[in-house]
């Protein structure tokens, strides 16, 4: 490409009177009798404080010039601002070389976000294009703001600390949860922090015991590049700041609070908080990009390079990324966290493509990261919920040897062997029987606790359960990327039709293949279900929605109503999984540990005699709780015809008592413990393609 210096801009001095401040804390600090503001900035020659009326204006209208010789130490330069209060906005220019092929790119005509700003303002007149390459600042610019974090009333609440053993995990996004029309909720606070504590009911009739949101984080909405909105928020512009627009106040400050008063809430309903953060990269995208922030602050600091540094190393398959082990990175990753969960009580993180955070200053994978070393061992962390998404889009996989002792991960072959069991694919009953007892085969070499896989079988990232049963193949041509994007190989299948129907017999089956992933949350591990698949929400065959802010991604609440049958089925489900054996602290142990006092037993439709050839399609076990007093039997069947299944004999006058089979309309299909009904015979027919649970109280 074609690279030519920025463009020069008009410079008014104003001065201001300022003290020389101090170089910690980093960001804006308030004091009683002003703010310090401190910035790391290794290569730049010379820094600019700005102080802004108005989050609409276009230019500053005061400009702080800081002295190298009296404003700065080391790398970090600062000031003291008599008289600032909360509320003030502010960014930054820097000076200093654009030279692209040494991995500097300073623009002194690009006002740069404070990178940790508590809160980002957003004006009305906001473009991405305006901070590109080479563009003039036509359009007003994000602005930092002073924020006094102190005066919040917490009322003694402390996060949660449940045991992954007691852990439900709901993954949703923010805005979708009751943007809605038909949430129900006042229209200032749909899809708002507050419009989720409305909803917070829901949640606890359920049965959730932890939510995991997708990033709250400040983010572009206009990064898509499709003429589409940024949904999904995988696109960080700030690691500190709540995203405005999750907000249903118009002041900038109130997010804090708004934030604050969820996290409160839900901890009060026994609910806890995970945040999904993305450290792996930023919303400035690739050598064509815009600068917000670390760009025009330490290009060659914050990012990994190409060997011609003009580019940018892409294992985030975003456009850059974040060089995770430089240690100023390192530090401002360890103080986004502490600042979450110490100022904000978050319980929780999820970390976007976690591998990522395991490649050197070269993109090469690190034996010991820094970086995920630091997270394991930090005393502010520890009782903190970890959860690695233990890949990246360069190509590096690492479920099962993340490293640490903390991590949890979510497991991807969990996924893939349920999809293919219970879609019928051949060779798969092994697979699945691994899967049921905790993926021995991927975790029992770490002498881990049996929670280390976070089981799912969708998530944001992919088809919905409704979906995964009503769609062969991907249907994304609303993004506007001639359906060439989203991942080509879902193991899914459409019961015979694409799409939606009106056909009974489909909707039956529907129903019934819904009913069995959704009872893989019984097996070890800790479960997670993804926003609306409770309901059967559907994203009408769109497997990356990333760019769908609309009610193709929102929680439709008609659905409570029309798939009541579902509904009732999960809370069922989870109502018995909280119930459990593995749910009691008495009983945690390692996986292993587990695996050798469980009694288990494998069957296939003769006892003791598993099928586990290529061409078998079913498979049954029974389970003796660590308790004692419950046995448990499962019967899967993924044939498309009946099977008959012979059932284990009983000591004494004991017997089998239905708790679950699928094939069956509700309320049938599910009951508690104290409806069951008696199973006289010594066999079980297990209909085509559904699941069968059965107990025994001794």
């Amino acid at each position: 490409m074609q690279l030519s210096a920025p463009a020069t801009y008009s410079r008014a001095i104003i001065d201001h009177p300022s003290e020389s401040g101090q170089s910690f804390p980093l960001g804006s600090s308030l004091f009683a009798d002003g703010a310090n503001f401190s910035l790391f900035c290794k290569n730049g020659t010379s820094v600019e404080l700005l102080l802004f009326n108005d989050i609409n204006d276009i230019e500053p209208a005061t400009i702080i010039t800081l002295d190298a010789r009296r404003n700065k130490t080391y790398h970090y330069w600062h000031t003291f601002l008599p008289g600032i209060e909360s509320g003030q906005l502010y960014a930054y220019r820097i000076h200093g070389p654009f030279e692209p092929w040494n991995g500097h790119r300073y623009d002194a005509t690009k006002i740069l976000l404070d990178p940790y700003a508590k809160v980002v303002a957003v004006p009305k007149g906001y473009r991405r294009s305006g901070a590109g390459f080479s563009a003039a600042n036509a359009t007003p610019p994000m602005k930092s703001v002073v924020a006094d974090l102190s005066l919040y009333d917490w009322e003694g609440d402390i996060p949660l600390k449940r045991p992954f053993a007691r852990t439900i995990i709901y993954e949703m996004h923010v805005g979708g949860f009751t943007r809605h029309p038909n949430s129900l909720i006042e229209a200032s606070k749909r899809g708002t922090f507050a419009g989720l504590v409305e909803k917070i009911p829901y949640l606890v009739d359920l049965g959730i015991t932890a939510v995991e949101l997708l990033p709250v984080f400040q983010f572009d909405e206009q990064d898509c590049g499709n003429g589409l909105e940024n949904y999904w928020g995988y696109g960080p512009i700030s690691f500190f700041a709540p995203h405005h627009n999750y907000s249903s106040s118009k002041k900038p400050l109130d997010i804090l609070d708004e934030f604050r008063d969820m996290v409160k809430a839900l901890h009060k309903a026994g609910i806890e908080i995970i945040l999904d953060v993305v450290f792996n990269h930023t919303s400035e995208g690739n050598h064509e990009g815009p600068t917000f922030c670390y760009r025009g602050i330490d290009n060659n600091v914050y990012y990994i390079l190409e060997p011609d540094k003009t580019y940018y190393a892409n294992y985030s398959g975003t456009g850059n990324t974040l060089n995770t082990n430089q240690p100023i990175v390192r530090r401002m990753i360890l103080d986004s966290l502490h600042f979450w969960a110490t100022k904000m009580h978050v319980d929780g993180f999820r970390f976007d493509l976690a591998s990522i955070l395991s490649r050197d200053e070269k993109g090469m994978p690190c034996e010991n990261p820094p970086v995920l070393w630091d997270i394991e061992s930090d005393p502010l962390l520890a009782g903190i919920k970890l959860i690695a998404e233990a890949w990246d889009a360069g190509g590096l996989y690492q479920a099962g040897s993340f490293i640490g002792d903390s991590w949890k991960e979510w497991n991807g072959k969990f996924r893939d062997d349920f999809r293919s069991f219970m879609k019928g694919d051949e060779g798969t009953v092994s697979r699945l029987a691994a899967r049921l007892m905790g993926s021995p085969d991927i975790y029992s070499h770490k002498d881990r606790e049996p929670e280390e896989s976070i089981n799912f079988i969708t998530c944001h990232d992919g088809f919905t359960l409704n979906d995964l049963v009503s769609y062969n193949n991907k249907h994304n041509e609303a993004n506007r990327e001639d359906n060439r994007d989203g991942n080509n190989d879902n193991l899914s299948w459409n019961c015979g039709v694409e799409g939606p129907t009106d056909d009974p017999a489909v909707e039956s089956l529907r129903n019934r293949q819904i009913k069995n992933f959704l009872a893989t949350l019984l097996p070890i591990g800790t479960p997670m279900i993804l926003m609306g698949d409770e309901v059967r929400r559907t994203q009408y065959g769109n497997n990356n929605a990333y760019c769908q802010n609309n009610e193709l991604s929102w929680f439709d609440w008609s659905l409570v109503e029309k798939h009541s049958d579902i509904l009732r089925f999960v809370k069922h489900l989870i109502h018995a999984r909280l119930q459990r054996d593995l749910a009691k602290p008495e009983y945690s142990m390692s996986l292993n540990q587990l695996l050798q006092k469980r009694i288990v037993s494998w069957h296939g439709v003769k006892l003791n005699r598993p099928d586990w050839s290529h061409g078998s399609h079913s498979i049954a076990f029974t389970v003796q709780w660590l308790s004692g007093d419950i046995v448990t039997h499962y019967m899967l069947n993924a044939y498309h015809e009946p099977l008959e299944f012979e059932l284990p004999q009983l000591k004494d006058a004991f017997q089998w008592t239905r708790w679950i089979d699928t094939a069956l309309e509700s309320p049938d299909d599910i009951c508690t413990w104290n409806d069951v009904s008696v199973v006289a015979s010594g066999k079980y027919l297990v209909q085509p393609r559904s699941t069968v649970a059965l107990i025994a109280r001794l």
